[in-house]
Formats: structure tokens, C-alpha cells, sequence
């Protein structure tokens, strides 16, 4: 039969370029989606090949495929902050429950498993840049930390099934990543720029636009969780471009490469927004031979004909 792979969350934006990816490997995939976040259209292109499956189903259900599993990648999450301030407790839900029960799959099945978590886990940073031993600072009871936590706790569950159980488990911690298939009104700066940039409408920083963040473009995120997977690494890895940018210059650079007519404006910090956000990736330099190889500019002009024709179609 092959390998099989169970990607949860797999008509996401990350989950359905991992579905290609595996696709393209060699693996007979399995999308698991409740699409409540995903689209279908992600991943409509693979429907009809015998080695793609859909199914529609919440993960944070109990949990059973059909046949053998020999990797669990576990994505299905609500991941920007427009998705878990409107779903804060099914953000919840599936950072627990969901990894509880994607976890379990993988014991009966005797499966590896893979934990997407991310740079939240951070939380606002005191440590700059953010290397892997640094524990975090987040606000549990803030608006964000429904995602935070969820993605904190999930680690956590996923090194005691490793621990107690014998789990073969990996944690990718995944820094801002753009590229096609986002969705543009996700509520993140980059598709909001883009968006609004390309409507020549003004663009919305919050703040006086000094916080930073540093954007990994989707192929080479890809890359490195398909070499973290193939590798026997178990704590934690970061997987993003240290190449940091503030988000007022950001938008200065929107607007420059879509020739944009847009101003700028400015709005009110959202609560425990982090002001900084830039990735150590000295362990994936070493453990897996990783960096990215795609700079800002170069992604975000392969990004732009995604967007200009989202904007088009509405």
C-alpha cells in the first residue's frame, strides 16, 4: 500500500501545501477537516486520485481511521487571531482534545506523529532572538492566550506520550508563513495588506508599527517539517526566516511592490500583540540542514498573483 500519511487540518493553508507535498513523495494522504477555517478548494485539485482522501470530520471527536497510519501530522487548528478570538473555546478544544485524540491515534496505530505548534508559544518575547529553550511569556488569561496555551499545552501532552508511551514525536514551532491559499480577510498583516494594498484602500498598522515579525514563505516551511519528519529529532525545532522587518516598513514594502496608491493609517494595539518576532534556527541548521533558501521580496512577488487574483474574484 505505500506509506500513509493523516494530516488533520489538511484543507488549511499549511495543511493542503503538506498534502501536496506528500502526495508528490509517494504517501497515500488523508485530509482530515471540519473546514470551519479550511477550504475544500485547497485541496479540491488532489480529489479523484486513489492515493487522496477527504474526510470531513472535528478532530476533536473520537478518532479512528481505517488501515494502517505510519505519520500523523496534526494541524487542524484555528490560526490566526481573527479565527480564535471569534473561536476561542474551539481553539481550545482542538489544541487538547484534538492533539489528545490524534495522539491516541498514533499509539494504536503505531504511528509517528507530528505536533505543529507555533512562535505563540512565546508568547511577547523577553528573549530576542527566540531560540527553543526559552519558555515563553504569555498571558494565560488574555484574549490570545486561547491559542498560546492551547499550542503550550499541546507540546506538553505530546512529550508525555512520548515520555510514557514510546511515541515517535516531532514539534515544529512555525514562524509567520505566507505564500497561496491564505485567506485574505484572516485578520494577519500580511494578507490585510495585500488585501487592502491591491484596492488601493489605506493600511491599517497597529501601533505605531515598530513590533516585528519575520515571514517564511510556505515552500520552505514545507521543506522543513518534510526534513524534521525524516529526521529523529524529538524536542522542539523552529522552523522560520530570521529575516526580521518592522511592520510599518512591511507595509512601505507592500505598497512598493504592488504599485500601490495606498496610505498608510494607524490604529490602537491590540492587547498582548508581541513586539518582537524574529527565529533563532541554529538547531535546524544542525539537526536538519534547514534554512530558507526564499528571501521576503522574492516570496512575497510569487505571492502577489495569489492575492491580486483573490481580490478579483472577490
Amino acid at each position: 500500500m505505500g506509506n500513509r500519511v493523516l494530516i488533520t487540518g489538511g484543507a488549511g493553508f499549511l495543511g493542503s501545501h503538506l498534502c501536496d507535498r506528500f502526495y508528490r513523495e509517494g504517501w497515500n494522504v488523508l485530509c482530515m477537516d471540519n473546514l470551519i477555517t479550511g477550504a475544500f478548494s485547497n485541496i479540491q485539485h488532489l480529489e479523484g486520485n486513489e492515493r487522496f482522501t477527504f474526510i470531513d470530520y472535528d478532530v476533536t471527536n473520537y478518532l479512528d481511521v481505517d488501515g494502517p497510519l505510519d505519520l500523523i501530522l496534526h494541524f487542524a487548528s484555528p490560526a490566526s487571531p481573527i479565527d480564535y478570538l471569534e473561536m476561542p473555546i474551539q481553539t481550545l478544544k482542538v489544541g487538547s482534545l484534538g492533539t489528545h485524540k490524534s495522539l491516541g491515534l498514533a499509539r494504536a496505530k503505531k504511528a509517528k506523529f507530528l505536533l505543529a505548534s507555533t512562535s505563540e508559544v512565546y508568547g511577547d518575547p523577553l528573549e530576542h532572538p527566540q531560540k527553543e529553550t526559552y519558555w515563553g511569556n504569555v498571558n494565560p488569561t488574555g484574549l490570545r492566550g486561547v491559542y498560546d496555551e492551547a499550542k503550550r499545552f499541546a507540546e506538553a501532552m505530546t512529550m508525555a506520550y512520548h515520555r510514557y508511551h514510546g511515541i515517535d514525536t516531532r514539534i515544529v514551532r512555525i514562524f509567520n508563513t505566507y505564500g497561496s491559499r491564505m485567506r485574505l480577510k484572516d485578520g494577519r498583516a500580511l494578507p490585510t495588506f495585500f488585501r487592502q494594498a491591491l484596492k488601493n484602500e489605506p493600511i491599517t498598522v497597529f501601533g505605531d508599527g515598530s513590533q516585528t515579525r519575520s515571514f517564511t514563505y510556505v515552500d520552505d516551511l514545507v521543506e522543513g517539517i518534510y526534513r524534521l519528519v525524516h529526521s529523529d529529532y524529538v524536542d522542539p525545532v523552529n522552523i522560520g526566516n530570521p529575516e526580521e522587518i518592522s511592520i510599518l516598513d512591511f507595509a512601505k514594502e507592500i505598497i512598493e511592490i504592488t504599485g500601490s496608491k495606498s496610505d498608510i493609517i494607524f490604529e490602537e494595539l491590540p492587547a498582548d500583540d508581541p513586539q518582537i518576532r524574529q527565529p533563532d534556527i541554529s538547531r535546524a541548521k544542525e539537526v536538519l540542514g534547514w534554512q530558507p533558501q526564499t528571501g521576503r521580496r522574492e516570496g512575497l512577488m510569487k505571492t502577489m498573483a495569489y492575492f491580486k487574483e483573490q481580490v478579483l474574484n472577490g
